[in-house]
Parts: structure tokens; C-alpha cells; sequence
């Protein structure tokens, strides 16, 4: 549908969404409905950071895009040190026809980053503070009949009065990064639902709602409810009295609620409609879960008087090429493959993220962390402490109705890096942090308030998470019970939020270090200050053999601590940060189960094994195809399974059977100790599953008996992709022509004609620098069509430059 097309002309296309069928066949249909339209596309962007609208309108420079947008998809991981944080503008023109004096317009934006101006035809017509959160502008005022110009400048300046601080481990993406509405409603129309169930058994539950009535002006106005289940059958039916401008909705004694769990997680639908004799005049409808959960005092979690582990990670809101203006499709993806791998949980770092996000833990039964994005900065002054307590009443109120969310994060290593002068002051820090946590549970009684690695401060909130990185900024991961044992003695209600390390994908070693590391520590617990201290994340090799078995021993752990709440690894993808320009990928933070673009690592297959239900068998490693070693030296193999046993077989021969135990390690003990022939070797694990089915994987290796000697070269070659563009590999070589496995320099790739490489993109295939992996690092490139030579460059201080002609 065109976007400029009027709300006329689209009222009918939403007529069809919101009539919801039968709902009430006694009420009139035909009654003024409530609009939402989509206009994401046909937007025009200018990039100059002008303060002044009419100097920007005179610009000429405006180009065509299309919403969500960021003026950070790309520089902010390219190899420049640093990245845009200043102002743009956006315009888009609105054919509004046949106004109704008796209806309201207004925009409504997702999440604008970071601060925003609204006009429209030329007028202010408002704007909001802080990103990552929506918030609605009334344009009724400022538009007229036949072609509307709205016009927004925004702007990601640094400014230490708006959370979250810019010396986060994170990128803050400037632009309008999620979709934009033009929505109608009646003058007379409902708002501010708020949804509780105070009282859930098996047995019986109870819903009371709360909705406001805006602008009334009819004594005899009443509001209807109706709870549906997810079949569309009512449940429970009723109209309620209107007093001061709100009416409340009791529902008691809804028999045998299908209760909304992680496993099942059911729900229903409330509809309000707001009538006059009879007659629709607004309505709307939200969904709704019924569950209760609890945490014990130094012990597990439940949910519904059921203990859950909770089996959690982390997600960032950005993604390869876009960054933080993602689609609702991306979102999705990235929360069903959350759910894929097995986890039950998320949290949300470090803000609140995209309403897809949330609809999609409701649906596919993920527990969440909400996070208000105090992330460092310390304490500020007064316009920021209005700012934050806004913000956290802003998440609070629009989130509000999603059954998946758990708890309200108030903040994260808030003490460190501050922003203002004595903004580090714990005394002044308490304050503030005894204020926010007051106004969660005015807001929200029913949940449950957090924070993360703040120690000063943790008796002030509900759940605590100290920092723990067993094996990576400290000591071994081998201490990961002690740790953890610790603290459930020392917080009541202990969660283990950030755990894990980096991984390089397609690195891998013969030696990797073990779970004694290679370092010595009588704690458990990161430094403060994690650079004065010799760690695995400054010294170690970064491979995936590494991390997946830093992660096989904390699983191993807590899926065998009876009262343990639970644990949230870091990251579940690699996300970008401005604090990390010489990782392996500059300016990423390599911690991602899967890769910035979603695809999984090792360490991925190793959480499936622990959590997922459905039946999989993955040998250790499909990026672990070429190795090398003595003759006659044996070779543990691991193979990652939530199978009761599995079966593997080298080169067509059985190599035995062996059984899941999952106070094993590794791999739960599916750990084969083989020797491989030299030239090519096919490995098969076969699972069998509790129902007698079988799942299998298969691996072939290039193994050889020779090392190789020190890289004098680099050498290019190329294949095609299935999308039609070239994947270019740069191999390090010795005197004798062999790969050299050992070798981890950086390269840089250049293409110097007939195409263009998939740059900034921070993958391992998008990035014009990139530090090996066993000897072995490449970039996707696309022609350009002009029928000239695909002629690529790969060099590094070591070797002059490598050329590759693709006629």
C-alpha cells in the first residue's frame, strides 16, 4: 500500500483486523474504530546536523529511505576510531483527507535514538528524551486536510544527562530505529490498560484491570470486557461502571486457567470496548498470561509452585549491515533461535527493546530481565535524575501487560566511569538507586526489581547478580561451584547474570587451555579494574575449543545444582562497542553464541545439549576441518547430544556407544579418544533418542602428520555463494606450500576492481580486516555489474599484497 494514501482509504483494510468476528453480535460494528497504519517506507533523510528546520528544509541533499533507519548501520564497526554521534533529519508527507472533528491523530514512534523534535507543517508539535523506549505524538492540532509534512530531528550527541552513558560496552545507534504509526482515535477513548492477576492457582484464577477514559463527557458511558482464551471461546463477560475517569475490570473465579509457563505458554485475550446505549465507541484489547512465580530465600526459582532453572542469556538489539534498526523479522528470528538452543530466559541488555521482542517472549514462553539502561555514568545531576526515574516509569507503563517479564533491571556496573563529579559517591548512588527501586513497585507491586554488579547497593533491590567470570577476566572455571555456592549464602535471591568469553570463529588449537587456565587465583571473582590483573581474555588464545568448554563446566554445574536459581550467559550474539577496536573482529564484542549475523558457534550446540528437547547430535567442530599432529597421537573428540547415548563411527568403523551423564565432562561425557589416518577421515554420530529414532551428524577432517613451518605467504582463492557472490578465502602458507594452522595475524582484504567487499558488517565474512583462524580468514564480494574483472588484494605488515583476478 502506498504510504501516502489517506486514513479514509485505510480505515477499511483496518475495519477487518479489529472487528474481531463475533465478538458481540448486540453491539454496533459500524461504530468509529480506532486506526494503526504503517509508515515505515518513503521517508527523507538529510545527514547534516543543522538546529534549525527551516535551514534544514532548504537543504537539497535529502535522500529516499525507508524505516527503521540508523546513520550507524555501517561506520559504527567500520575501521574508523569512533563513530557519528550528532544530529539528522527525517521528513515524510501525509495525505490526510475528511478529518473528523470528533477523531484524534497521532504519531506514534517504537524508539527514536536518542532525542527527538516532532513538527508537523512546520509547527512543534513535541518530542521525547531517551531512546529505546516509544512514545506517542498528538498531531490533531497541526494538520489539515489533503498533503501533511512532518518533519524530525534526532540526534545521539553525547549527553551525559540522558542514560545510557556513552562509556558503555555498547554502540548507541542514532536514528529512528523502529517503526513509525499514524494512528486515529476517537476523542472519547480508552487508554492506560493495565492488566494484574492477583490471584492464580491450577485451580482458579483472577484477573483486575484498570482503564482510563480519556476526554468524557458522557455520564452514561460504560466500558465492556470480555476474556477470550486462545481458541476465541469467552471465559468470562461483563460491563463495568465508569468512576473518575476509569473503570475497573474484575474477573473473579476463571476455573481451571491454562496457565502461561515456559514450556506452555498460554494465552488469553482481553477485549474492552467503550460503549454509549449500546454502541461501540473505542476499544481495545491486550493479551493476557496467568502465572505466578517466585524466588526462595537462598534458594530456586518457581513458576507456577513448579522449580524452574533458569536457563538464560543475553540480547542486544543489533544485527549485521542494519544495526539497531532491525525488522520485526530479525527480532523474531533472533528470539526463536533463543528459544531453539533450549533457554527459558532473557535478558534484555541493556535496555528495553523492540515491542516485537516482547510479544515474542509472551508467545514462545521466554521469561525476561528488563532493563533500565543505567549502564555506567555513576549518579548525575537533578535534569538526569528526571530523565532516569521518566524513563523507568516510561518502561514500566508500556510494558506493563507482558506475562514473560519477571523483572524490572534498575541498573548495571551503574558505580562505574561516572559521568558527573562525585557521581561515584555510594552514598549518593544508594539514594538515587532506594528512589528508583521505590518508584518500580509503586508503578508495579507484582514484580520484582534488580540490578548487576553493584555491590553496594544490593540489599536495596529484590535480586542480585554479582560479577562472576570464572575462566575468563579471572582465575578458572573450574572455581564456578565455589562461586556460586558463595553467594547463594550471601544473597537471598541470587541470579548469576554474565558469564562466559570471547570466541573467534573457525580458531581452534590441539592444546587448548585447560580448565586450570593458565594463570593462578585464589578468588573467584573478576577485578575491578580487569586490565591490572593477567586473565584468560587478555592471554588466552580465543578459540572455540576454549569457550565451549568453559561452558560445558558452568552448565555442567548449574543443571546439577538442585537449589541454584540460575544462570545468564553473555552474549547471546556478537554485537558491536566502540571500547574494542583491536578484538579479532574490530569493534566487536566477540562473546556471541552465534556470530553479529546469527549463526551459530560451537558453544551454541553446547547449550542445545543441556537445554533443547529436541533431538540433535553435533560433533566438535564443523569449523575444524584441517588439522595437524604426530603420527599415532590419539585425539579426544567430542560430540554435543541431548541424547540418551550416541554412537560414533570413524572412517565406517564403530567406535563404541556410550551413554549420557550429565556429571560428565566433557560433553556429558559423549567423549571419544580416536587417532586419525592421514589424509581424510569421516566422523558420524549417530543419537538415539528415548523414542528409538535416530539423529545423526557428520564431519570430515583433513588431518595430517607433518606441521607446518612459519607462514612466508599468503595465497587467495574464491568459490561462489549461493546468493550469486563470491566468498574469497586468504590462506597463510609455509616453504612447503602448507596451510600454516598455527598462524592468527590480521589481514586486510581490499577489492581493487569489478565489485565490492561486504564490509563493517562485524562477521567473519563481513569485515575488511579480520584476524586469522588457523591460518585461514575471508569476505564476501559482490560484483558490480559492470562485466570489468573481480580483482581482489589481501596483505598484512608481514606480506606485501596478494592479488586475485576473478574474470
Amino acid at each position: 500500500m502506498n504510504n501516502k494514501s489517506n486514513i479514509a482509504q485505510l480505515v477499511g483494510v483496518f475495519i477487518i483486523c479489529l472487528t474481531f468476528g463475533a465478538w458481540n453480535s448486540k453491539l454496533n460494528e459500524t461504530a468509529p474504530i480506532r486506526t494503526k497504519v504503517n509508515i515505515n517506507n518513503n521517508w527523507s533523510y538529510l545527514e547534516k546536523n543543522i538546529k534549525n528546520i527551516n535551514e534544514a528544509l532548504q537543504e537539497v541533499d535529502w535522500q529516499t529511505i525507508d524505516l527503521p533507519h540508523t546513520w550507524n548501520a555501517l561506520d559504527a564497526t567500520d575501521l574508523n576510531p569512533g563513530y557519528r554521534r550528532t544530529g539528522s533529519w527525517y521528513k515524510k508527507t501525509l495525505n490526510i483527507s475528511n478529518i473528523d472533528s470528533n477523531t484524534l491523530y497521532q504519531l506514534y514512534f517504537e524508539g527514536v535514538n536518542i532525542n527527538s523534535e516532532v513538527y508537523v507543517n512546520g509547527q512543534k508539535a513535541g518530542g521525547h528524551i531517551g531512546g529505546y523506549i516509544g512514545f506517542t505524538i498528538d498531531i490533531t492540532k497541526f494538520i489539515k486536510s489533503g498533503k501533511n509534512e512532518v518533519v524530525i530531528r534526532v540526534d545521539n550527541s553525547y549527553d551525559p544527562e540522558v542514560i545510557p552513558s556513552q562509556k558503555s560496552d555498547f554502540f548507541i545507534f542514532g536514528g529512528i530505529t523502529r517503526d513509525v504509526w499514524l494512528e486515529s482515535i476517537p476523542k472519547q477513548h480508552l487508554s492506560e490498560l493495565k492488566i494484574t492477576t492477583p490471584k492464580v492457582s491450577k485451580n482458579e484464577a483472577e484477573l483486575l484491570a484498570t482503564v482510563a477514559i480519556n476526554n468524557l463527557n458522557n455520564s452514561n458511558l460504560k466500558v465492556k470486557a470480555d476474556l477470550l482464551d486462545a481458541q476465541g471461546e469467552t471465559v468470562a463477560s461483563s460491563v463495568f461502571r465508569i468512576k473518575n475517569s476509569t473503570a475497573k475490570i474484575h474477573f473473579r473465579n476463571i476455573k481451571n486457567p491454562k496457565l502461561w509457563d515456559t514450556e506452555h505458554p498460554n494465552l488469553y485475550t482481553l477485549k474492552v470496548a467503550l460503549l454509549e446505549k449500546g454502541d461501540v465507541i473505542d476499544r481495545m484489547q491486550n493479551k493476557v498470561g496467568f502465572r505466578w512465580f517466585e524466588f526462595k530465600d537462598h534458594g530456586a526459582f518457581y513458576l507456577n509452585g513448579k522449580r524452574v532453572l533458569l536457563r538464560g542469556t543475553h540480547r542486544h538489539e543489533e544485527h549485521a549491515g542494519v544495526g539497531a534498526a532491525m525488522t520485526n523479522a530479525q527480532h523474531r528470528k533472533d528470539m526463536e533461535l533463543i528459544k531453539e538452543m533450549g533457554a527459558n530466559f532473557v535478558r534484555l541488555a541493556h535496555y528495553p527493546q523492540d515491542p516485537e521482542v516482547y510479544k515474542a517472549c509472551d508467545e514462545l514462553g521466554l521469561l525476561v530481565w528488563d532493563e533500565l539502561p543505567w549502564c555506567r555514568g555513576g549518579v548525575g545531576n537533578e535534569a538526569w535524575k528526571t530523565n532516569t526515574k521518566h524513563m523507568l516509569t516510561e518502561i514500566i507503563n508500556q510494558n506493563y501487560n507482558h506475562p514473560s517479564i519477571i523483572i524490572w533491571s534498575l541498573g548495571n556496573e551503574m558505580y562505574w566511569l561516572p559521568d558527573f563529579e562525585n557521581g561515584g559517591d555510594t552514598d549518593k548512588m544508594n539514594s538515587f538507586l532506594s528512589e528508583l527501586n521505590d518508584l518500580s513497585h509503586q508503578l508495579d507491586p507484582s514484580r520484582k526489581t534488580a540490578i548487576r554488579k553493584y555491590y553496594e547497593g544490593s540489599h536495596i533491590v529484590d535480586v542480585f547478580s554479582p560479577s562472576i567470570w570464572s575462566g575468563w577476566y579471572s582465575g578458572s572455571y573450574k572455581s564456578y561451584q565455589k562461586a556460586i555456592d558463595t553467594y547463594k549464602k550471601e544473597y537471598p535471591h541470587f541470579l548469576h547474570a554474565e558469564y562466559g568469553g570471547s570466541s573467534h570463529v573457525g580458531r581452534h588449537t590441539e592444546n587448548p587451555i585447560t580448565g586450570e587456565g593458565k594463570i593462578q587465583s585464589d578468588g573467584w571473582e573478576e577485578e575491578i579494574v580487569q586490565t591490572d590483573v593477567a586473565n584468560i581474555a587478555q592471554i588466552g588464545d580465543w578459540s572455540e575449543n576454549y569457550i565451549v568448554d568453559l561452558f560445558d563446566w558452568h552448565l555442567r554445574i548449574s543443571e546439577n545444582d538442585k537449589d541454584f536459581v540460575g544462570n545468564v550467559q553473555w552474549a547471546f550474539k556478537d554485537f558491536g562497542t566502540p571500547l574494542r577496536p583491536e578484538n579479532a573482529i574490530p569493534y566487536m564484542n566477540q562473546k556471541g553464541l552465534v556470530d553479529r549475523a546469527g549463526n551459530p558457534k560451537d558453544a551454541f550446540y553446547v547449550f542445545k545439549s543441556y537445554w533443547s528437547n529436541e533431538p540433535f547430535t553435533y560433533i566438535e567442530s564443523h569449523t575444524w576441518t584441517e588439522r595437524q599432529g604426530p603420527e599415532d597421537l590419539a585425539r579426544d573428540i567430542s560430540v554435543y547430544s541431548n541424547c540418551p547415548e550416541v554412537e560414533l563411527f570413524l572412517n565406517g568403523k564403530s567406535l563404541g556407544v556410550k551413554k549420557r551423564d550429565l556429571k560428565a565432562f566433557p560433553a556429558a561425557g559423549l567423549n571419544w579418544n580416536l587417532n586419525f589416518k592421514e589424509g581424510k577421515n569421516t566422523l558420524v554420530a549417530v543419537g538415539n533418542t528415548s523414542e528409538n529414532k535416530t539423529v545423526k551428524d557428520e564431519l570430515t577432517i583433513n588431518y595430517r602428520f607433518n606441521k607446518n613451518g612459519k607462514a612466508v605467504g599468503l595465497k587467495l582463492d574464491s568459490e561462489i555463494l549461493d546468493n550469486g557472490n563470491y566468498l574469497v578465502t586468504a590462506t597463510a602458507y609455509d616453504s612447503k606450500g602448507l596451510r600454516c594452522l598455527d598462524y592468527e595475524d590480521r589481514v586486510y582484504f581490499q577489492c581493487l576492481s569489478g565489485g565490492e567487499n561486504y564490509k563493517s558488517l562485524g562477521t567473519p565474512t563481513g569485515s575488511e580486516s579480520i584476524a586469522m583462524a588457523n591460518g585461514k580468514a575471508a569476505i564476501e564480494v559482490k560484483r558490480n555489474g559492470n562485466g570489468m574483472p573481480l580483482v581482489m588484494m589481501v596483505l598484512n605488515q608481514s606480506f606485501k599484497g596478494t592479488y586475485l583476478t576473478i574474470d
